[in-house]
């Protein structure tokens, strides 16, 4: 038998099986420590000691409020809460606000994903003026606009009614920037470029390239907007009257009376800031996943 044969019959090297990627295990500086969740529950006691407070003076009076040291343990006042709803008609403020949040909420994260998809992808004369324009009108204060504003909503006969406070805030400046900037780091040009080679028009791109992409963003915009209009005081005072009115400014009428009823008071605030705690619950998750999916990269 020659070395030809024997070579012949030898059997084949085999490939040897690829080593399986060892999880990487976190080393002792990498594992939260006593002090960072020490940290962390101090932050949480502080950030929610308000709003426990407002639910505990909520359901005490004014002299049991007064008194030293004041009561820390809810009590058994609950009528406040039928006060404030019978007084501030806070039933129609809570309707009122979710309608004016929620359709400013949805127009402007609409509106400014639009844009901010212009602005970061699409290429037309004057972009970037046109963007330093936009994001210069930050720097506008918005009491310079109150009286023609307020001129042209008595023009249109939408004084104290709801659109008068939803139609001037559906665009903002932050939203188109905010956008604009997340767009032209998350959406890759090859994706837009792809599309157009594919024949899809500019709406058919947006609609299933770029609100897929957009999402986490959308999400984080879409609860400062809501929590930003939620809150907002200045124009609906002046849009708004009280048989009509938002939760800010029903809120604002309990305050009323030679010595205020601090425990009324503090339950139409506890009635107010529930739904702004429920849209957080729900779109919480998807913010925190669009926060760490922004800040991580690789």
């Amino acid at each position: 038998m020659n070395a030809v044969a024997v070579l012949s019959e030898a059997p084949a090297p085999t490939a040897e099986p690829a080593a399986k990627p060892r999880k990487r295990r976190l080393r002792g500086h990498d594992k939260p420590g006593i002090l960072a969740y020490t940290i962390l529950i101090f932050a949480t006691l502080v950030s929610a000691f308000p709003f426990y407070w407002s639910i505990v003076a909520a359901t005490h009076t004014n002299s049991e409020i007064n008194e030293v040291p004041p009561p820390f343990l809810p009590g058994t006042h609950t009528d406040s809460f039928k006060e404030a709803a019978d007084t501030a008609h806070i039933g129609k403020a809570l309707l009122n606000s979710t309608i004016v949040s929620g359709s400013v909420a949805v127009g402007t994260v609409l509106a400014c994903t639009l844009a901010g998809f212009a602005f970061a992808k699409l290429r037309f004369r004057g972009r970037n003026a046109l963007l330093a324009f936009t994001v210069g009108t930050m720097m506008i204060p918005p009491q310079l606009g109150l009286i023609p504003l307020y001129m042209m909503m008595a023009k249109l006969h939408w004084a104290n009614q709801l659109q008068s406070v939803i139609l001037p805030t559906l665009v903002t400046a932050f939203g188109v920037f905010f956008m604009r900037q997340y767009l032209a780091e998350a959406l890759p040009d090859e994706l837009v470029e792809a599309g157009r080679v594919d024949g899809a028009s500019y709406f058919r791109i947006f609609w299933s390239i770029v609100l897929p992409v957009a999402r986490p963003a959308m999400a984080v915009l879409a609860l400062l907007t809501f929590m930003t209009t939620w809150n907002d005081f200045f124009w609906p005072i002046i849009a708004l009257s009280q048989d009509n009115p938002t939760v800010q400014v029903a809120i604002n009428s309990l305050g009323g009376g030679h010595v205020p009823d601090q425990s009324v008071i503090l339950a139409g605030t506890v009635l107010g800031t529930l739904p702004v705690l429920v849209v957080f619950g729900l779109l919480g998750r998807q913010i925190v996943g669009g926060i760490m999916q922004g800040a991580v990269k690789g």
